[in-house]
């Protein structure tokens, strides 16, 4: 059942060639981070290009319950009225995240070190997930939180009154968990530190730095090492938010399985913390190319070429690239069915903690759809078949999670016979127009 409603099981059919231009939404990411630090700065923030996906409107919610002022303007364009760094009000309500682990990480690092207490809760698939991998760094600044067994929400946070800084290793790769100590750091006095064995998406970095806050990033031995100086005054900004990698990888996936395709997704963000996907792509003979590079709000940009694929191999993907492809893997363990070969996937077992379990989920799916899928604590491999040789014909659970239902219906434009999943509404949360832009493409994807 999605969390957000009636479930919708949908129905993806084989079809003929894709073609057209993709315009994706904006990154959920930067998003994100657009809304929470423009609530944090003093003044007016404008962003044109915002996600409006129900992730992101529930983070604009929350700053609103928080005490900025966030006004939609509409086609993507929003104003954000910042309190400042240590403003937030006390929210009069419980913060529902809906299905975002990033907003409520986020969110929940931004007011960890203000004297305010805050209760947040989300939807059946969020109320599941671990938060002790944020509220035990946060809790080093001093503040409080409590919550149901395992750490999970509903969660009440009770703020630092008088929060020192911190010096934190982060212990799996986590732009979340990063984030939230970055974002916590902001009103702690003197310096707060965070430091990665391996990198993650730095949008956060960016991002404050653009807002005025003082911050290093340096390479050492230790790892990577992100210094922020506490209490900065944030200045507003004007931010065009680029297109989705995570959001792009679905039409560009499509595109290479299904015969004769041609897409071309403009505009997307190409942060080498992001873009592992493709780099996998091309490693496995994809026909993908970058077109029109150019940099856009500090952020590499460029427009995606994807044609069919028919000659692809699987591969060994290196584990050290997960970080920058986490959530990428669900659909490329679809284009690993289409490809000649095993295809291996090691390193991520951050996808057991996802959204949902998403090595069960797809392993699961793949195998009701004809495909051989092997898998561990944080590996999994997949047999491919051969483009055109996915036999497809399976009902697949999405486990209230969009990646998964998203890739299974990419699935089933390349397979033999349709591919179904049990519960498409998960989708709205990312990709609001994922269908109608699919359609416009030559797709057959359809509510039952």
């Amino acid at each position: 059942m999605s969390g957000h409603g009636t479930p919708i099981p949908m129905i993806s059919h084989p079809c003929g060639p894709l073609t057209g231009t993709a315009e994706v939404p904006g990154d959920k990411s930067i998003s994100h981070r657009s809304l929470i630090l423009g609530a944090m700065a003093v003044g007016e923030t404008r962003i044109s290009g915002l996600l409006e996906g129900e992730d992101v409107l529930d983070t604009a919610k929350a700053m609103r319950a928080f005490g900025a002022e966030v006004t939609d303007h509409g086609k993507g364009e929003w104003t954000v009225h910042g309190v400042g760094v240590g403003g937030f009000a006390e929210p009069d309500q419980v913060i529902d995240c809906g299905n975002s682990g990033t907003g409520v990480r986020l969110i929940m690092g931004a007011m960890a070190t203000s004297p305010i207490t805050a209760t947040f809760t989300g939807d059946a698939s969020l109320n599941k997930r671990p938060m002790a991998r944020v509220t035990d760094p946060l809790a080093l600044f001093g503040t409080q939180s409590v919550g149901r067994a395992g750490g999970r929400l509903p969660m009440t946070i009770v703020g630092a009154a008088d929060p020192t800084p911190v010096r934190y290793e982060v212990p799996v790769p986590s732009a979340q968990v990063k984030s939230a100590v970055l974002l916590a750091g902001l009103n702690a006095p003197g310096k707060t530190v965070v430091i990665e064995k391996e990198a993650t998406r730095d949008h956060s970095e960016r991002m404050l730095a653009g807002f005025g806050a003082e911050i290093t990033v340096e390479d050492t031995d230790e790892g990577r090492v992100i210094t922020l100086t506490g209490r900065p005054e944030l200045k507003p900004q004007v931010i065009a938010v680029p297109r989705d990698p995570s959001s792009a990888a679905f039409p560009v996936c499509a595109a290479l399985v299904t015969p004769g395709s041609d897409v071309l997704v403009p505009g997307i963000g190409l942060n080498p913390t992001r873009a592992g996907l493709f780099t996998t792509l091309r490693e496995m003979g994809a026909d993908l190319t970058y077109e029109n590079e150019r940099e856009e709000g500090g952020e590499p940009v460029a427009d995606l070429r994807a044609k069919y694929s028919p000659n692809m191999k699987g591969i060994e993907v290196p584990p050290e690239r997960a970080a920058s492809m986490i959530d990428e893997y669900p659909v490329l363990s679809v284009v690993a069915a289409n490809a000649t070969g095993k295809t291996m996937m090691a390193g991520v077992k951050e996808l057991r903690v996802k959204e949902s379990d998403r090595i069960d989920a797809m392993a699961r799916g793949l195998r009701a759809n004809g495909v051989t899928v092997e898998e561990g604590d944080d590996w999994w491999s997949v047999d491919g078949l051969g483009i055109g040789n996915v036999p497809g014909g399976g009902t697949c659970e999405s486990f209230l999670d969009h990646r998964i239902a998203m890739s299974f219906m990419v699935m089933g434009m390349g397979a033999r016979t349709p591919v179904s999943v049990d519960d498409g509404g998960p989708i709205a949360t990312s990709f609001p127009i994922f269908e109608p832009l699919m359609a416009t493409l030559g797709a057959r994807v359809e509510r039952v």
